[in-house]
């Protein structure tokens, strides 16, 4: 690494522990995975934590060691929040439609379980945060340690597993759950205080959050969502992470491989 590009120890520590924690996976994930020579399209996913990769990416484009390579980086983003993240940060902008194949993509989790299964969505960006990490040859997770489960998915994020639905389908779709697969309950993300309804993805989708407790074969689960008529994407990601980086609140980082 080039003395230029601050090492997260060295680095004054943020107002909130959490974000410290953020940070130091993020910057990690980068330092250790992307080769700059090899890798020429990158994912860039949403959430949280990815705000933090897109800053280590910038900061590299920056140095005079790596500039020449990062500046023929493109970026290939999951929503509207990586778009923009990737342009504040002087990256080139592209779209998976021009690089269906991704050279290395990062992203973050909503839970990750003993054998890196992982449930994502919680942002609503899911489709094509999953567009993104099945094209990647490489999937980097990164995360907060308070997102590692201790055995299945399902004993820490409790909202329940994202589905992106068609509009039209939506209550279809929640009788199939309760009655078909039994969830424990299973409801239409509304938009809160600031939007009056459902949340409506970039795709013009609805989500539905669908509860259903620990989750001992996610495969198998995913398979039978998906199976529902009106269902576009399911927030169970299988199969797919290599490696995943759990940054703690004082700095240090714990990582878990396939």
């Amino acid at each position: 690494m080039s003395q230029s590009i601050p090492d997260v120890a060295s680095l004054p520590q943020l107002e909130n522990p959490l974000e410290n924690a953020k940070r130091a996976a993020s910057y990690r994930a980068v330092d250790e995975n992307l080769k700059f020579k090899e890798h020429k399209v990158i994912g860039v996913g949403s959430g949280s934590t990815v705000v933090y990769i897109a800053e280590r990416l910038g900061q590299y484009l920056k140095d005079p060691e790596y500039t020449e390579y990062v500046s023929k980086f493109v970026c290939i983003p999951t929503g509207f929040q990586s778009q923009d993240l990737i342009l504040k940060n002087g990256l080139q902008l592209s779209s998976i439609e021009q690089h269906p194949k991704i050279d290395i993509a990062f992203d973050g989790a909503d839970e990750v379980d003993v054998n890196m299964q992982l449930i994502k969505g919680g942002g609503a960006c899911l489709f094509q945060e999953k567009l993104v990490s099945t094209s990647a040859d490489i999937f980097i997770v990164v995360a907060d340690s308070r997102k590692r489960s201790s055995k299945y998915l399902g004993e820490g994020w409790r909202q329940g597993v994202p589905i992106e639905v068609v509009p039209s389908a939506y209550v279809r779709v929640l009788h199939d759950l309760k009655e078909g697969l039994g969830a424990v309950s299973a409801n239409i993300r509304e938009g809160g205080k600031s939007k009056a309804g459902p949340v409506v993805t970039d795709n013009n989708n609805f989500i539905i959050d669908a509860d259903f407790g620990e989750i001992e074969n996610p495969y198998e689960l995913h398979k039978q969502i998906k199976l529902l008529v009106g269902v576009v994407e399911t927030g169970l990601f299988v199969d797919n992470a290599v490696k995943a980086y759990f940054g703690n609140p004082d700095g240090t980082v714990a990582t878990m491989s396939k």
